[in-house]
């Protein structure tokens, strides 16, 4: 991706965050000679990756196939594996409208996928075979606000804002806008992007970036790079 289109969707993101009365926390608005400036007193914010994250999956057609995501907290892997401490995290993603996240699973996260306001959020689900891989004849069973829901195979949620349903590993999923673009919030145990997402078919997770200007802000894959 260019670093001009990034930070186009960054602006865009952020218009639409504030059209649905949400406020980023202070470190989204840094420079990237700020964020330089205060990194040893941000070390959470770089070690948990929190902070601006848009991706097109390796993939070149960010219209067709990507997703924009703030990660707004996160707790560290070591927390979770010891069960004690921050073993949450929270983000605020935007899927346009007909633009695919691709179907995916997790090996360790569990998560709240809630429409927090914009059209309708399409998630397509299938379940896992006994060694958890995508099983195009497994359904499975979510819950939709705290309700259960028993789904076949390829079956569709259509959630509408205020709506959510609750995932867990093995639960592969797919999503996208429907009738217009989507605020969407995250809420999860600890969040590692790293390793944790396992797609069905073999993409990339982040983007290459072409820096054809200067960024207005740091995406989380570029404090290994800028923030070294």
């Amino acid at each position: 991706m260019k670093r001009s289109d990034i930070n186009r969707i960054m602006a865009q993101a952020a218009e639409m965050i504030a059209a649905n009365g949400f406020a980023l926390p202070p470190f989204a608005h840094w420079s990237p000679e700020e964020f330089a400036a205060r990194k040893d007193a941000a070390r959470h914010v770089i070690d948990a990756r929190c902070g601006w994250d848009i991706t097109d999956f390796g993939a070149g057609r960010y219209d067709e196939m990507g997703l924009f995501l703030f990660t707004l907290r996160n707790g560290l892997l070591a927390d979770l594996q010891k069960g004690g401490g921050m073993c949450y995290a929270e983000k605020l993603l935007i899927s346009r409208r007909d633009q695919l996240s691709p179907m995916h699973t997790h090996v360790l996260k569990a998560e709240d996928i809630i429409n927090r306001g914009g059209a309708t959020l399409v998630v397509e689900l299938y379940g896992s075979d006994e060694a958890g891989r995508f099983d195009e004849r497994a359904g499975g069973t979510v819950w939709c606000d705290g309700i259960r829901r028993d789904y076949a195979p390829g079956d569709r949620l259509h959630l509408a804002p205020g709506e959510s349903v609750t995932l867990r590993p093995g639960d592969w999923h797919a999503f996208w806008g429907e009738g217009g673009d989507v605020l969407i919030g995250e809420v999860s145990t600890v969040n590692d992007d790293e390793t944790d997402n396992i797609y069905r078919d073999p993409i990339g997770r982040f983007s290459e970036i072409e820096e054809d200007v200067a960024p207005t802000h740091l995406l989380v894959s570029d404090y290994a790079t800028w923030l070294a």
